[in-house]
């Protein structure tokens, strides 16, 4: 696994290929159908993918330049547009996604070697300009499920849920909220990952993707199997 941006532009152009062909077969009445998240629309979360796309731009550029330019205006401005632009037609949304990942790109593509190494602030605190496209990659894999469109955790590459799996784990590692468990995946072999104190924590296993997805609320977990026999426990609110 890698964080990598370089390593990780063509995994952007892949998803966000999948994305647009999503996009492509809405009609209004599906855009104007509700997402999986609460209170938005499809519409809703499309254009918050372009938006975000145009704030990930604003980051990189940031770390290009050495400017202090935030990745939205405020809370406010990135909550008003998503709205105005949330009842638009289908044929929008769709221009608006694939110009908005054009800027993305050319923002990647634009950066050169040193600027990869500087700080951003970004709405959860500072990062590294390293972890941009593999944030902007997780944006886009996470929202297409939120869509409810026929896109799924399932759907999602390995690569990514085994990232997305070792990422949620390490941030829930650090919080007093979560409760102990031991997740168990296959991959290229078992792996497990331990969050808590190992001893008398409830073992979940499963797929990576239906790990993930349940962690992060996307899932109710019906893959999953908890050993010794009980409920599976609550994770804590993701982002």
């Amino acid at each position: 696994m890698t964080t990598d941006p370089l390593l990780l532009t063509g995994e952007v152009d892949d998803a966000t290929a999948r994305l647009v062909r999503t996009a492509a077969a809405l009609d209004t009445a599906d855009v104007a159908a509700a997402s999986l998240l609460p209170g938005w629309t499809r519409g809703h979360v499309l254009t918050h993918l372009a938006r975000n796309a145009d704030g990930f731009v604003n980051l990189l550029t940031a770390a290009r330049t050495g400017g202090r330019i935030p990745m939205y205006a405020s809370a406010a401005a990135r909550a008003a547009d998503i709205e105005a632009g949330a009842a638009r037609p289908p044929a929008a949304h769709l221009e608006d996604l694939r110009r908005s990942a054009d800027r993305f790109g050319e923002a990647v593509a634009a950066m050169p070697a040193e600027a990869w190494t500087a700080t951003v602030e970004t709405p959860r605190g500072p990062r590294v300009a390293t972890l941009l496209v593999w944030g902007r990659l997780r944006e886009i894999e996470v929202h297409h499920v939120d869509l409810a469109a026929g896109y799924r955790p399932a759907d999602w590459p390995e690569a990514f849920s085994h990232r997305l799996l070792h990422e949620v784990a390490t941030d829930l590692a650090d919080r007093s909220a979560a409760p102990a468990m031991v997740l168990r995946f296959e991959g290229s072999g078992c792996h497990e990952l331990v969050i808590g104190d190992r001893e008398g924590a409830p073992a979940v296993s499963g797929p990576a993707p239906e790990l993930a997805a349940w962690l992060i609320g996307r899932g109710v977990g019906e893959l999953l199997t908890v050993a010794p026999d009980g409920p599976l426990p609550i994770p804590p609110e993701w982002i």
